[in-house]
């Protein structure tokens, strides 16, 4: 179940607690003003909570986002609930729900998590989907998402196998393994392999042999050796983006990350729906009252709270920045709508 595969990425987590550390550090520094009203404590306690819940990676830059496993995982984990209904095939919510999206259109979507998301891992995920470079083309939304998922989480995994592949391709022994060493972000170019002949590929046996190698040597997240054995052992020969999309269709991998539910349950989420039953409730309480209600109805309306005391990491400076900028865009909206 999800809660079990939680409770496995959040003792992953416990591997890089210096890292947290030191974000919680860095954020308590610069929100020193905010936590001042109510505590360190009070704030190394919501940091961590948040770090346990998967939302400590809302609106963080990129570099925090991939930091470690259960950053990339809870990142995944908040892109698919967030936007499972783009993909949604009608339902409660289908009047909302755009059904194919592009490549584009995605990467904007990730953007809304993480501004300064790369566009790179987003074409990449897209070319395992596409099988080209056709980024304008449609996707579905399940597609898109378990295609990024390998793509993201095992992105430095996947620049290894790339260059074990064209190795192979050209008849060279690729007894020593590139690991990469640089964050995933800032990876060299590499044209990709070329899977346009489909008498192209590589022994599937043999490739196994040097991915077992590259998993025992390699310091970053693999897929499980057996599941990948088993994958390749099914074939004679695998293309790269063969292999990719063997990847990311295997639901015994996808498990195994622990990130997202199974293919059948993608669009099931009832916590999220029942938040979302809750707020549509909510908004249209308010819209029932109407304009007739008077300035003594209007004061027991209910009050939003401050959002400064639930957050007191990286979202506080953000939302300062968007109250300020909201409030001086009031007169600018007013304006446009009459």
């Amino acid at each position: 179940s999800l809660t079990s595969v939680s409770y496995s990425l959040l003792f992953a987590a416990q591997r890089h607690v210096l890292t947290y550390m030191e974000d919680a550090v860095s954020q308590l520094l610069e929100n020193r003003e905010d936590i001042s009203q109510y505590g360190i404590a009070r704030f190394f306690t919501e940091y961590f909570n948040s770090v346990r819940q998967g939302t400590h990676i809302l609106f963080r830059e990129f570099s925090f986002v991939q930091a470690t496993p259960h950053n990339r995982a809870s990142f995944l984990r908040i892109f698919w609930r967030c936007f499972r209904t783009v993909g949604k095939n009608g339902g409660k919510y289908s009047s909302i729900c755009c059904y194919l999206l592009t490549a584009q259109e995605y990467h904007c979507l990730l953007q809304l998590l993480c501004p300064d998301f790369p566009m790179e891992l987003t074409q990449k995920a897209a070319r395992i989907v596409l099988m080209d470079d056709a980024m304008d083309c449609l996707m579905s939304f399940s597609d898109f998402l378990f295609a990024f998922q390998i793509q993201f989480y095992y992105s430095e995994f996947l620049e290894s196998v790339a260059t074990i592949y064209q190795d192979l391709l050209a008849g060279k022994n690729p007894n020593t393994v590139i690991v990469p060493t640089s964050s995933s972000g800032q990876h060299r170019q590499r044209q990709p392999p070329n899977d346009c002949n489909p008498l192209e590929g590589v022994e599937a046996s043999l490739f196994y042999q040097c991915l077992e190698s590259l998993c025992d040597r390699s310091k970053y997240s693999c897929p499980p050796s057996a599941l990948v054995k088993e994958m390749l052992s099914s074939v004679q020969r695998m293309t790269f983006y063969g292999f990719l999309m063997a990847l990311a269709k295997d639901q015994g991998i996808n498990r195994a990350l622990g990130a997202l539910p199974d293919k059948g349950d993608l669009f099931l989420d009832p916590a999220m729906d029942q938040e979302i039953e809750k707020l549509v409730a909510q908004v249209s309480g308010l819209s029932v009252s109407g304009p007739a209600s008077s300035s003594a109805d209007t004061a027991n309306m209910p009050v939003r709270n401050s959002p400064r005391m639930n957050s007191p990491w990286k979202p506080l400076h953000h939302r300062r920045k968007m109250d300020a900028e909201s409030e001086g865009s009031n007169e600018e909206t007013d304006s446009s709508e009459n």
